[in-house]
């Protein structure tokens, strides 16, 4: 079988071991070894607020456009609008 760039044979790997799936990879010339230590890893499940907002009929209508969980794609605008300040003040800070 003949795969383009990006194509996986899913069958194939279905039925591959462990241990060949990690050989292969291993002997890829674009594969980057990296350990990820995951024994203090913690599942964080952030806290949501519901609140009562007012925005424009052009804004929210953008939102609701783009489908399910537009709510989350404000909240996620908003999150990169939050970051982007906080950075500008720490960047003012170190003046």
């Amino acid at each position: 079988m003949n795969l383009g760039p990006g194509e996986t044979d899913w069958e194939r790997l279905r039925n591959m071991t462990d241990e060949e799936i990690e050989a292969a990879a291993a002997s890829d010339p674009d594969s980057v070894p990296f350990n990820l230590d995951w024994s203090d890893a913690e599942l964080v499940i952030p806290k949501k607020q519901p609140v009562s907002i007012r925005l424009d009929e052009d804004v929210l209508g953008f939102f609701r456009e783009t489908g399910p969980r537009y709510q989350t794609r404000i909240n996620e605008v908003l999150r990169s609008f939050m970051k982007a300040q906080k950075a500008k003040a720490k960047a003012k800070k170190k003046g």
